[in-house]
């Protein structure tokens, strides 16, 4: 089982110095590698038919309608499923010194949604986006062992970071991130359309606070 975490948004409580509104965390899980990998040469696939260099890398946030569309069309058939959840930083409904800490809010934002995962997931091999401070990247995937796993069971069998330029399923976790994130803030164009294209792989998106 392999599964892919990624991220959309930030997770900065200041609001009105120009953080989002929003963070979400996605997993996407594929129970058989030769699933990932088919969905991964899927996705270099694409990349020939839009004319892009064999390097370029998907990113939802800063792609065009067009290539968005393309890409979700394009690994929707695909037999992977997903878990998201998002956290709503309304100071109003937010509060608790543990979230003005970025690294202690990212740590609990994903241990949140492994737990909604906790019933899907068997020895599975998680993928983290390397980029960014690895010491907190290493302290994530311990904070991770150490929640889900068990003395008799072990729902993570490993850790590990790669960079998300170099690997299209974390590029399809963004992706999952994106549209998730996108589909909760009101008036966004094609939030809905780009949702229901990945609906059937949905397996539940928690927003939280309510």
């Amino acid at each position: 089982m392999l599964v892919f975490i990624d991220e959309s948004g930030d997770p900065g409580l200041k609001i009105e110095k120009g953080s989002s509104r929003y963070f979400t965390v996605s997993l996407v899980i594929f129970e058989e590698r030769d699933e990932a990998l088919a969905c991964d040469q899927r996705i270099n696939l694409l990349r020939k038919e839009l004319g892009w260099e064999p390097n370029s890398e998907f990113h939802f946030k800063r792609n065009s309608d067009k290539v968005r569309r393309a890409f979700l069309q394009a690994v929707a058939p695909y037999n992977f499923f997903y878990y998201g959840i998002v956290i709503n930083k309304d100071p109003k409904k937010l509060w608790g010194e543990g979230f003005r800490d970025k690294k202690s809010f990212y740590k609990y934002t994903c241990g949140l949604v492994f737990e909604n995962a906790k019933e899907k997931l068997e020895s599975a091999i998680i993928i983290i986006d390397k980029s960014g401070n690895l010491d907190f990247r290493r302290q994530l995937a311990k904070y991770l062992r150490k929640r889900m796993n068990e003395r008799d069971k072990k729902l993570i069998r490993k850790v590990k970071m790669q960079r998300s330029s170099g690997n299209n399923l974390l590029q399809l976790a963004d992706y999952v991130a994106g549209v998730i994130n996108r589909s909760i803030q009101k008036g966004k164009k094609y939030a809905e359309e780009y949702r229901k294209i990945i609906a059937h792989r949905e397996i539940y998106v928690q927003i939280w606070p309510k």
